[in-house]
């Protein structure tokens, strides 16, 4: 029994010399990867700088802001290349967020040479990102007042309309009475776009800067409502068996049970809500309200400055990916306990 043993072992330690030349590869493979990947971002910036300097050197008037916003660039993604080696999260960063904010700055290369250098596309319709920037920075204060005043509203229709859809939903979702006079009411305004409200809202409303957050409550409460009610609905009978044989009183089943077991779905109502007060929102400013990036939109266009439009619509979204990004934060963190039983 002894002899084939010993003749395996010469077998064994070459195949486990064939996987430490093969691990060996693949981490000399993974630092090749790494490599390309610090060197991206400060490679796509200078290239960004040079294709610059030579559509400047075609222009009367160069753009002030551009230039140093590139350099800037080039100089985070060295400071950062650098200190990766001392620290594991801005290794994590370069690794994960590096590649894509040097794809953004090739397209903002290319950009730059389809309006600017080689006249492709005609303006004013069409600015560089250089003149977006400088009209940005030019019109900072109102587009802060705007973006602001967008804000508040888009806030404070979402968590009206929220709010309101959570106790339409669950009401409709777990008492029949109120799922069979709920349920004709949400088959015939839901479908409606929340838009098609606007001549009628501006009507009604006695204050003209409450009909945008009418609106946006509007076109938050149908989606919610409804993927509230089909999860308290579609509560497993198991969960809620178990609870009465505890002696739980409804009260318990319907914040303990049913909303909590409810709670991935009312989450996508959530996620689809927000996705249609972004729309409703730039809708409705640009009637009846004399601030907000919607109006702002609209104002520029009618002074040809397309530059501002262009601007305002980096701003928006900036700030629209930001709220998203927050919610599904919040999310994460209500759904801790759930980690490993459902997937986005």
């Amino acid at each position: 029994m002894s002899a084939p043993v010993e003749n395996l072992l010469p077998r064994v330690q070459a195949r486990a010399v064939e996987g430490g030349k093969i691990d060996t590869t693949a981490s000399v493979a993974g630092e090749n990867v790494r490599l390309r990947t610090l060197i991206a971002l400060p490679l796509a910036a200078a290239i960004a700088a040079g294709v610059h300097a030579w559509v400047a050197s075609r222009q009367l008037l160069a753009e002030r802001h551009y230039f140093p916003l590139l350099a800037f660039v080039f100089v985070a993604g060295i400071v950062l290349a650098l200190c990766q080696r001392f620290s594991p999260a801005v290794r994590r960063w370069m690794r994960d967020t590096a590649p894509i904010i040097a794809a953004a700055v090739y397209v903002l290369t290319l950009w730059e040479l389809i309006t600017s250098g080689f006249r492709w596309l005609p303006l004013p319709y069409f600015p560089s990102p250089g003149t977006v920037l400088e009209n940005i920075l030019e019109d900072r204060e109102r587009l802060f007042e705007c973006t602001l005043d967008s804000l508040l509203r888009l806030l404070g229709g979402y968590l009206l309309g929220a709010a309101v859809a959570l106790v339409t939903g669950v009401c409709i979702g777990w008492f029949r009475r109120a799922r069979y006079w709920g349920m004709p009411l949400l088959k015939v305004i839901g479908p409606i776009p929340a838009t098609a409200w606007i001549p009628l809202a501006m009507v009604l409303s006695p204050n003209p800067k409450l009909t945008p957050i009418g609106l946006v409550a509007l076109s938050v409460w149908f989606p919610v409502t409804m993927l509230t009610m089909s999860g308290i609905a579609n509560t497993r009978a198991s969960y809620l068996d178990v609870a009465r044989t505890l002696g739980a009183k409804q009260s318990y089943l319907i914040f303990r049970v049913a909303i909590p077991a409810a709670m991935p779905n009312i989450f996508i109502g959530l996620f689809m809500g927000l996705g249609a007060s972004f729309l409703t929102l730039i809708v409705a400013e640009t009637v009846g309200v004399k601030s907000g990036l919607g109006w702002y939109m609209q104002w520029a266009q009618g002074w040809a400055e397309y530059g501002k439009v262009y601007g305002a619509l980096i701003i928006m979204a900036a700030f629209f990916s930001t709220i998203m990004t927050a919610l599904f934060k919040v999310r994460d963190r209500v759904l801790a306990w759930q980690k490993g039983m459902i997937k986005w």
